[in-house]
């Protein structure tokens, strides 16, 4: 408790100021929080947690990545504390999948300050790094990672599931962006397991979600995640636009496609959200590492 205090009046001396946001964390809490978090989180201080939680959630989801850095150091603190409790680890475990973003968004605070503000004029705003120098960072970044120790056991049994869905193999390893491979993992919005699929995602590729979560199955979950590519790549015929799809949403995609008059993911890559400018080049260097292939290296089973 002391820590996740000491650190949230560092963060907000120093960069970051919860007041200042639009919603209050309640309404916002109402309004998207699974209501998990509302039970297990009762005896410790719920609105610095779900303040913090709701600040996350909408970097994540707007337009510059560089928004993400001020959170690096409060999200250190909040982990420490959801990992000191069995029953808030699951989430614990999707936070720590996503401490890489905002390590990535604090480089490039880093190495692309923010232009000169010239007087008496509002700060101009931040700007995104082009697809091309994501693709680099994470490149770099991901260089000497080794696996996660969990992928061990699950990427040799979960690659055949993926096969018998007509999906790459490879792309198994979007449970090590997800989730860490655990599937135990559960984000504040209410996406679970390994592939962290919503529940209405996953009901609609087959899986339960009461009163047993099929979503925290291994198994289940990665044929149910597989279905969804198959879809997704049906749709848009490229991986990186079905996997912009899988983090954003189908429809985020498609009307940023209509209204760029665009057909590639790097014709929209900009104004994708935050979240989703890293994602893909996340997974594709992640494949890089783990597999040794590209996205267009990707061959379907039994084509």
């Amino acid at each position: 408790m002391l820590l996740l205090g000491s650190a949230l009046a560092f963060a907000r001396a120093d960069t970051l100021d919860l007041a200042d946001l639009a919603q209050s964390a309640e309404q916002w809490a109402a309004e998207n929080l699974d209501e998990d978090v509302w039970r297990l989180l009762e005896d410790v201080d719920r609105e610095q947690v779900e303040g913090f939680f709701r600040d996350l959630q909408q970097r994540l989801g707007g337009e510059y990545v560089v928004d993400l850095a001020a959170l690096n150091r409060t999200a250190q603190a909040v982990l420490s504390l959801l990992e000191s409790r069995a029953e808030t680890q699951p989430y614990a475990a999707w936070l720590k999948a996503r401490l890489a973003y905002l390590e990535v968004a604090e480089e490039f605070q880093q190495s692309r300050p923010a232009p000169p503000r010239p007087p008496d004029q509002p700060a101009p705003p931040p700007t995104n790094a082009p697809p091309k120098i994501e693709r680099e960072v994470w490149t770099r970044k991901l260089a000497t990672e080794p696996w996660p120790r969990a992928a061990t056991n699950y990427v040799p049994r979960l690659k055949p599931v993926f096969a018998e869905q007509k999906v790459p193999p490879e792309l198994v390893w979007i449970a090590e962006v997800e989730s860490s491979f655990n599937p135990r993992a559960r984000s504040p919005a209410g996406a679970v397991g390994l592939f962290q699929l919503m529940p209405e995602t996953a009901r609609q590729y087959g899986l339960r979600t009461w009163p047993l979560d099929h979503r925290q199955r291994p198994v289940d979950s990665a044929r149910a995640a597989a279905k969804y590519l198959a879809s997704l790549h049906k749709r848009f015929k490229d991986w990186r636009l079905a996997l912009a799809a899988y983090n954003a949403g189908e429809g985020t995609v498609q009307r940023l496609l209509q209204k760029r008059k665009a057909r590639s993911f790097d014709a929209i890559a900009l104004h994708l959200p935050a979240e989703t400018q890293m994602y893909v080049p996340r997974v594709e260097a992640t494949l890089a590492r783990r597999e040794g292939v590209k996205l267009s290296q990707l061959r379907f089973p039994g084509g």
